[in-house]
């Protein structure tokens, strides 16, 4: 691969990328299962690897015509399909050609190059001594997720945890030395979304771990509190909140009481759920002002939007699609709430590439408490990159954004995620000295900033 992919032959954009590439990494947003970490186990073949966890790869497989049973995706039960590993990655290997030009073809070469020193196309008649190549490498020691942890220079790895998890893997890790921190993420949808099937069975948990009834408000807030405190003490320095779109909503105690009451009694209408998530929401906010857990808010995504899909194989399949969203009259009530507050911190996502230059944009170079996360997931990539730099950066700059996040459950992909993005950066920045917007010094410290600094100030890191 060529040393100055994505860097194009500018001899500056090579420089701004070799500072910025000596930065570790830290991922404060991503979904890798510690435990992964913890058991140290190899990782069973390149399927399990760089195929199964990925759903940027197995929703591109499925749109061509390849059933989930054909590639032996998990059942919603944790049962599967008897498939061969070795034919799953025929398949994938058959299908190569419909992933050019997309983002998951860029990561997947980078990790062939990178990681297991394989140099050359993917082709059907390859097939056998990719898998056999990378099979091979996966059962060495070399190839354990903890020694994996020290060579990709991760400083820290947030994952996501759910409300009533007892962090108890995230416990064991901190006594490990592995070259950085896994820490966790405080997820609250399933305790904050009444829609959700299992949302009363969450809602006992809650009230088992933290030692609250939950049967009256204040009881299931306190509830919030002790588990925001419990992931605190673990390292969290974030929450993570994946909402259907970001309206919030300003209740007195009175009505609070009352809205729970209605929700607890399982006899709601959509307009009760749809007050009591924008309620939710306010709510952790005014939570996060309180004790300073950096909240992060993505909307905008119809979530499992095939219901036979989500029936057998659960959620994150691939089918969770980006509709339209609304940020600045539906944050306005949360805003005006802790917009000002000093110790509020929140970072802004978007699937709804609109809203960048004509509501993400100027809100966040206006609040203090605001930052924008950058593109994320369907524009986690080079083009996505630079329609997000062209439409915030003259009305946000570049200190209203935070750092780049890879948002993924596949490991192996996590480095070469962040490279990519350093690449497209340093690219970025010197095409700015060279329309003279930008002095080679202030790029050079920029891009310092981009891959590291800022996100290492904003989430605490």
């Amino acid at each position: 691969m060529d040393e100055n992919r994505f860097l194009g032959n500018d001899r500056l954009a090579r420089e701004i990328y070799e500072v910025m590439s000596e930065f570790p990494i830290l991922s404060p947003h991503g979904h890798v299962d510690p435990k992964i970490l913890l058991e140290n186990k190899p990782f069973q073949n390149p399927v399990e690897l760089l195929i199964t966890p990925d759903h940027y790869v197995t929703r591109m497989l499925f749109s061509q015509g390849v059933s989930y049973e054909a590639i032996s995706i998990p059942h919603a039960d944790g049962s599967r399909s008897d498939v061969d590993p070795r034919e799953v990655w025929r398949i994938f290997a058959k299908h190569w050609h419909t992933f050019r030009s997309t983002p998951s073809r860029i990561w997947i070469e980078e990790i062939f190059y990178t990681l297991f020193e394989i140099n050359e196309p993917l082709t059907i008649e390859r097939a056998d001594y990719f898998y056999e190549q990378i099979n091979e490498k996966l059962h060495t020691p070399e190839f354990l997720p903890q020694t994996l942890f020290k060579k990709f220079n991760i400083e820290v790895l947030a994952t996501t945890d759910a409300t009533s998890d007892s962090l108890s893997t995230h416990l064991e890790l901190a006594k490990l030395n592995i070259g950085g921190r896994v820490i966790p993420t405080f997820r609250p949808d399933d305790v904050s979304d009444p829609d959700r099937p299992m949302w009363k069975a969450a809602i006992a948990e809650l009230a088992n771990v933290s030692g609250e009834d939950c049967v009256t408000f204040i009881s299931y807030r306190n509830a919030l509190r002790n588990r925001r405190d419990h992931f605190k003490r673990h390292g969290a320095t974030a929450t993570d909140h994946g909402v259907a779109n970001c309206e919030t909503l300003l209740l007195d105690s009175k009505e609070q009481e009352k809205l729970f009451a209605v929700i607890s009694s399982g006899k709601f209408a959509k307009q009760d759920a749809d007050k009591f998530r924008a309620m939710m929401l306010l709510e952790h906010a005014r939570m996060a002002a309180d004790d300073g857990l950096v909240m992060q808010i993505h909307p905008g995504s119809s979530r499992s939007h095939n219901h036979q899909i989500a029936k057998i194989y659960g959620a994150d399949r691939g089918f969770d699609i980006p509709v339209a969203t609304n940020y600045v009259r539906e944050l306005q009530p949360l805003l005006n709430e802790v917009g000002l507050h000093p110790n509020f911190r929140a970072v802004l996502f978007t699937l709804d590439e609109s809203t960048y230059a004509r509501e993400l944009a100027p809100l966040a170079g206006a609040y203090p408490s605001l930052r924008l996360g950058p593109p994320w997931w369907f524009h986690d990539s080079l083009n996505g990159m630079q329609r997000w730099r062209d439409s915030v950066t003259e009305t946000a700059g570049f200190y209203n954004t935070v750092g780049f996040i890879d948002d993924t459950r596949a490991f192996a992909s996590i480095p070469v995620r962040h490279d990519v993005a350093r690449r497209f950066d340093a690219a970025y920045l010197a095409n700015e000295v060279n329309r003279h917007r930008l002095s080679q010094s202030d790029a050079v410290e920029v891009g310092a900033d981009i891959a590291y600094n800022l996100s290492k100030e904003y989430f605490k890191l």
